[in-house]
């Protein structure tokens, strides 16, 4: 059992260094791991939301620092997408979760091949003002992507990065930020709202958050290293590669 503890801390490192450095969570490439290693299925789920909490966090508290967050779009953003969450968990038995999951994954494959072609807006002129996000569409984004989370017990910050950046229009390092912190928030909902059915293994659950706090921390210090460019394609490919895990997830 030591070799799998350590290549589940190792993983949990990998996969917060990766989330950090683009604002996404990716709890669904950990809890595979987390499953094969918990006590039993529920408390696997609530384990893995909690280290993606605490991942999420960690990487929040860089982002802040280095100012990388759009607090008034955090401020409509944020609480349609735990409302959405915490309704979706309670209908999650409603629809068909394998239909829900290939359609997540079809969603994440268009995106990411989408990034991949995004290029810069062209620099407006020295007078005119940086151009405002959608609020309207961050609310309801927001609100639709946590009610599918939801429904499958996942963050969905593969979903809602795409949508910052193509629908509301926020600039990629700050999409980062912002998609962090409202990941840490729907990530807390979700842990408590496991806490009546089963608690978390505490044990599984200190390894990973002791993991992934380095790795967080090293990728959202590196996001601000990247040209926007760069940032949005590493974002692309992070997209088509969790696009394939859920899709696999969806067929297993």
């Amino acid at each position: 059992m030591v070799l799998e503890y350590a290549a589940f801390a190792g993983w949990c490192f990998a996969v917060a260094l990766a989330g950090g450095l683009v604002g996404l969570v990716l709890g669904n490439l950990r809890l595979p791991l987390v499953l094969l290693l918990a006590t039993s299925p529920a408390s696997g789920a609530g384990t893995n939301l909690a280290i993606s909490a605490v991942s999420a966090a960690t990487a929040s508290v860089a982002h802040v620092r280095a100012g990388r967050i759009n607090w008034r779009l955090f401020a409509w953003m944020a609480p349609p997408s735990v409302v959405g969450a915490v309704v979706g968990g309670y209908l999650s038995g409603v629809l068909p979760s394998r239909t829900l999951l290939l359609a997540i994954a079809a969603i994440l494959l268009y995106s990411g091949i989408d990034l991949l072609r995004w290029r810069p807006p062209a620099p407006a002129g020295d007078d005119a003002p940086p151009p405002d996000v959608d609020i309207p569409a961050a609310v309801a984004t927001g609100g639709v992507i946590g009610l599918l989370g939801g429904f499958v017990g996942l963050i969905l910050g593969s979903l809602r990065m795409p949508a910052l950046l193509r629908i509301v229009h926020e600039a990629p390092a700050r999409a980062v930020g912002t998609n962090v912190t409202v990941g840490f928030c729907v990530g807390v909902a979700g842990a408590l709202a496991h806490l009546p059915d089963a608690s978390p293994d505490w044990g599984l659950l200190a390894l990973g958050a002791a993991a992934s706090i380095p790795g967080a921390l090293l990728g959202s210090r590196l996001t601000g290293r990247l040209s926007q460019r760069a940032l949005v394609r590493t974002i692309a490919v992070i997209l088509l590669v969790v696009g394939v895990a859920v899709a696999v997830e969806a067929l297993a």
